[in-house]
């Protein structure tokens, strides 16, 4: 294209051939910041929930703890599931200020966002000045309220923000088959119903809190979660 120069040159500079394109390239865009969990963000139509049920031998009647979950990031490679609310339902009514007390500090503590796993050491850490108690399978919990957080801790293993520990096939095999060698040499049984899912002469493991440390050839053995003074 020729230009008319009217006015007189005083100076001049070389320009880079991709000069044009450069200026006629469309701008690039940041790449979005993932929203992060914050108290600030607003409570949708929809939340994911899950209801687990506890029945424990200090209530009269069966709770039923709900955990809502709100996706963040939807479709996106952000994409991730974080607890937004917790209810606690039940027929009995002696527990049902702290119980409320309780769900709306969780509640609280989940729309604050960061990390929440905390909440779990915290609540299983509480102890009944009355004694804890043994839940179905020989798992001991020192109080209801450290129940309600292991029911938290499953939820946050469920969604991935805790690590799931569970045993792995080659370990639950090995175990399945100490509980068989160790049952076959006992040469008393029991018939009580209040039983648990391991030997009745089982002592608790001091790692899972479970009524399943047996002792073979002068090994103790957990058979819930494997845990051995041998090795």
């Amino acid at each position: 294209m020729t230009v008319k120069i009217s006015n007189q040159i005083v100076g001049y500079r070389v320009k880079k051939a991709d000069a044009d394109a450069t200026e006629h390239q469309a701008p690039v865009h940041a790449e979005t910041k993932p929203v992060e969990m914050n108290e600030n963000i607003e409570r949708p139509d929809f939340l994911l929930g899950t209801t687990y049920k506890i029945k424990p031998p200090v209530a009269e009647h069966a709770m039923y703890i709900t955990i809502n979950d709100i996706l963040l990031n939807e479709d996106t490679d952000h994409e991730s599931r974080q607890p937004y609310e917790v209810f606690i339902n039940s027929k009995s009514m002696e527990h049902f200020q702290w119980v409320i007390a309780l769900t709306r500090v969780i509640s609280a503590v989940f729309r604050k966002g960061g990390d929440v796993t905390f909440l779990v050491e915290e609540l299983r850490s509480v102890y009944d000045p009355n004694g804890g108690y043994f839940k179905k399978g020989g798992v001991f919990m020192p109080s209801l309220v450290a129940e309600i957080g292991a029911v938290i801790e499953k939820h946050l293993k469920a969604i991935g923000l805790l690590e799931n520990d569970e045993l792995s096939e080659t370990t639950k095999r090995i175990l399945a088959e100490k509980r068989a060698e160790f049952e076959a040499s006992q040469s008393t049984a029991t018939n009580d119903d209040t039983s648990n899912d391991y030997p009745a002469n089982a002592t608790m493991c001091g790692k899972c809190n479970t009524k399943a440390v047996i002792v073979m050839d002068g090994c103790a053995t957990c058979l819930s979660c494997g845990d051995s003074k041998c090795g």
